[in-house]
């Protein structure tokens, strides 16, 4: 795909002044310009065109407002002055994977006053000796080369990855969304708790009525071997009874006699 029909599909109906990201990544740039992008693209913040097969941004149009510029993996060899003039306020540049193999190449970008990170990975340059020293001393501004610092330290993601703050409204909306889908998937949880909840309650209810029904067979238990005691006692008072009559009644046959 060309890099002018890739520039139309992203549009995905919004007008030019409307696009703040443009992700051009992997089409195909005819002569090795860049072709479709034009000066519409006035609120454009962050530019990526990796391997498209780029040798020049001398076509490059004004963007004041582009922070990130992603280059990597083209075949550009020098034509960097242009830079200052197109994206006075750049602050991101990758030109990692490029034939870039001199320090005078990369000396024009010493015009862009905001330019804080720089990437030469893959690029002759980083072969020389001292690189890192000499391109430090070279862009004064810059404060991490290829990931890190002067004293070796990596850049935080916020100033190695992240090209610009608030890129786009979409975001605000896109947190609005997850936040009302975690609401959604955590309202099953809460449902899951209170059956869980009720669970509980019918469990302990019938643990009552078991401890309950237990008691219950207890007394009855105990009921029973009271009666039976009962009428052992009557038991034994009718026999004593019957013995008593016996002996009154061979004591009055004695004295009739």
């Amino acid at each position: 795909m060309d890099m002018k029909k890739r520039i139309h599909l992203e549009l995905r109906n919004r007008t030019p002044s409307d696009v703040k990201e443009l992700v051009l990544d992997n089409c195909r740039s005819n002569e090795g310009k860049i072709e479709g992008l034009t000066d519409e693209f006035e609120e454009l913040e962050f530019l990526s065109t990796i391997n498209v097969g780029l040798t020049s941004v001398a076509h490059l149009p004004k963007l004041n407002k582009l922070k990130k510029l992603e280059l990597s993996d083209n075949r550009i060899s020098g034509g960097l002055e242009v830079l200052a003039a197109k994206c006075p306020n750049l602050t991101h540049l990758n030109l990692s994977g490029n034939k870039i193999k001199d320090l005078s190449t990369i000396g024009p970008l010493k015009e862009l006053g905001t330019l804080k990170s720089l990437d030469l990975f893959n690029c002759e340059v980083t072969n020389l000796n001292e690189y890192r020293d000499n391109v430090f001393k070279l862009l004064p501004q810059l404060t991490y080369l290829d990931g890190y610092d002067k004293d070796d330290k990596e850049a935080p993601d916020s100033d190695a990855e992240v090209y610009a703050e608030g890129l786009d409204d979409d975001d605000d909306d896109e947190d609005d969304v997850d936040e009302e889908e975690d609401d959604e998937d955590a309202a099953p949880g809460d449902e899951e708790e209170e059956e869980g909840e009720e669970d509980e309650e019918e469990n302990e209810e019938e643990e009552e009525e078991d401890v309950s029904g237990e008691e219950e067979e207890d007394e009855d238990v105990n009921d029973k071997e009271d009666e039976d005691d009962e009428e052992e006692e009557r038991g034994e008072t009718l026999t004593c009874n019957k013995i008593l009559n016996m002996y009154a009644a061979l004591s009055k046959k004695k004295n009739a006699v």
